[in-house]
């Protein structure tokens, strides 16, 4: 049984990886100020969080991000993406996994894109100053809120229609 569980671990944290990278690499607005590109990854980092909690949430949303950076020619922002897409993962599958309500999964996904947007800010004005760091806020945010709406609404969705589908690696 112990084994059986792990192995389903593993298969739905790479099935959410791939998906944050295929929704990281499908869609990409260049943002030419940071060397950087708005995506709708965060949608599917938010879904893998709400769904299965923040270490699926962490392991999908730094590698698959981080790797769909790597993939497309922006390995320069692989380890800062690694560091705050896991953490956004993270935090997102911890808060909505304490409290699965609606209200748990907004304040988790608000909350995690909060991060993302901050730990993106604070890497481009290290890189390239105050100035170009603030031009990628509204992207950023844009991306937050995609993720919060759609990979909120449908995560909380699907949890209301199909409990048990969410709860196999719970179990």
């Amino acid at each position: 049984k112990e084994e059986f569980k792990k192995a389903q671990i593993v298969a739905i944290s790479a099935i959410m990886t791939a998906l944050v990278t295929v929704a990281t690499i499908v869609i990409r607005i260049p943002t030419p100020p940071t060397r950087g590109y708005i995506n709708l990854g965060d949608t599917m980092v938010m879904l893998s969080s709400v769904l299965f909690g923040p270490l699926v949430g962490a392991f999908a949303g730094g590698f698959g991000s981080a790797l769909a950076d790597a993939i497309t020619g922006y390995a320069h922002w692989a380890p800062f993406t690694l560091i705050i897409k896991g953490l956004e993962g993270l935090i997102v599958g911890y808060i909505a996994h304490r409290r699965e309500d609606f209200t748990g999964i907004l304040i988790g996904t608000i909350i995690g894109g909060f991060i993302m947007v901050l730990g993106y800010f604070l890497v481009q004005v290290f890189f390239y100053g105050y100035p170009n760091a603030m031009v990628e806020v509204p992207g950023n945010m844009l991306q937050a809120v995609s993720g919060i709406i759609v990979g909120g609404g449908l995560g909380y969705t699907i949890k209301k229609r199909y409990p048990d589908m969410v709860s196999l690696i719970e179990a």
